[in-house]
């Protein structure tokens, strides 16, 4: 697959999620024959349908059915693909996933499919967070890994430091043709429906007046579009086989959002709120919100990211982080509202 033409096939784990979703846009519009596969049969066609509407490409489309936790449909899933794109990930919000395992488990389950199957070129989906410095004042580079905390709050972060990992090793063991790349926070419009709750609930909850007021938190914020477009780009060029890419954004605190509502989308964000929340109220309602006790940590920190290399290798460019919070906003809301 590296450095073909875009007219093979490529199978796409986790085919309902924000990433996958958009990852399988770009490839549609570039012309390749998509395999997604899902979890849920029943969400199947509603994913398929939402996909296909947003793709203006003369690829093709099929949705199979395979579990990150089971053996079962894999075989048939990497059967006569030429690559896998591997963006399936147990998510913080399900309280009886054991996070670890599950990450862990899905990494070999897929790529000893695709191994099994000789299908060399794998793309994965890590994390921002498996490369952050030791001291939060340092600029993340690719060359660096986290390690894992070990303790409960953190165990979405940990569960990605240990899936990407295995994943390399597993390249090494099994003479895969890896690629990892690494999100920060992703925002922007899902493909479908914005049901479920994720990365977006941070302009949902700013919306609806659910925050009282403003933490100081913040976060690298990058397009949902921009880094699956990264994904593909990696795909298609030979030179990201062995390496990692920060597919990181802008840095915003929470206000920095709350004001780019504001200005933008007046007539939706009276419910914004404009007051700061001091650090102390944020740690007592950690104690009793287990998503906020995962980030409580992050309290005052700026992160800067360099994604340098993503850029002039792969040729990588990022839309303006306002557009990308004002798309957001739109899709929650159903409004129409066009950056100035």
């Amino acid at each position: 697959m590296a450095g073909s033409s875009p007219s093979g096939t490529v199978l796409v784990t986790g085919a309902t999620g924000y990433l996958a979703g958009w990852v399988i846009v770009e490839l549609l519009d570039r012309g390749y024959r998509v395999r997604g596969t899902v979890r849920d049969v029943d969400r199947a066609e509603p994913a398929r349908r939402a996909i296909v509407s947003r793709s203006t490409g003369p690829g093709e489309l099929e949705l199979v059915r395979a579990d990150l936790l089971d053996d079962e449909g894999w075989a048939d899933a990497v059967r006569g693909v030429d690559a896998v794109l591997h963006t399936a990930s147990p998510m913080p919000f399900d309280a009886t996933a054991d996070l670890i395992v599950s990450a862990r488990e899905g990494t070999r389950r897929v790529l000893t499919a695709a191994a099994r199957a000789d299908v060399r070129r794998v793309v994965f989906t890590s994390s921002g967070v498996t490369a952050n410095p030791a001291d939060p004042a340092d600029t993340a580079t690719e060359e660096m890994w986290a390690e894992p905390s070990g303790r409960p709050a953190h165990a979405y972060p940990d569960s990605k430091i240990h899936a990407e990992k295995l994943a390399w090793e597993l390249a090494d063991e099994l003479g895969l043709q890896l690629t990892a790349v690494l999100p920060s926070f992703m925002q922007g419009p899902p493909v479908g429906e914005p049901g479920r709750a994720g990365t977006i609930d941070v302009v949902r909850r700013l919306l609806d007046g659910a925050m009282p007021a403003l933490p100081r938190l913040g976060w690298n914020i990058v397009d949902v579009r921009d880094e699956a477009r990264l994904h593909v780009l990696a795909l298609e060029n030979p030179i990201s086989i062995g390496r990692r890419y920060h597919g990181s954004g802008t840095f915003l605190w929470y206000r920095d959002v709350a004001d780019i509502l504001r200005a933008r989308l007046p007539e939706h964000s009276r419910k914004v709120p404009t007051r700061q929340l001091p650090d102390t109220v944020v740690r007592v309602m950690a104690r009793f919100n287990p998503h906020l006790r995962m980030i409580v940590d992050e309290l005052g920190i700026t992160r800067d990211v360099d994604n340098g290399k993503a850029r002039t290798e792969l040729g990588w460019t990022t839309r303006d982080v306002g557009t990308t919070i004002v798309d957001t906003a739109d899709a929650l809301v159903g409004v129409s509202a066009a950056a100035p």
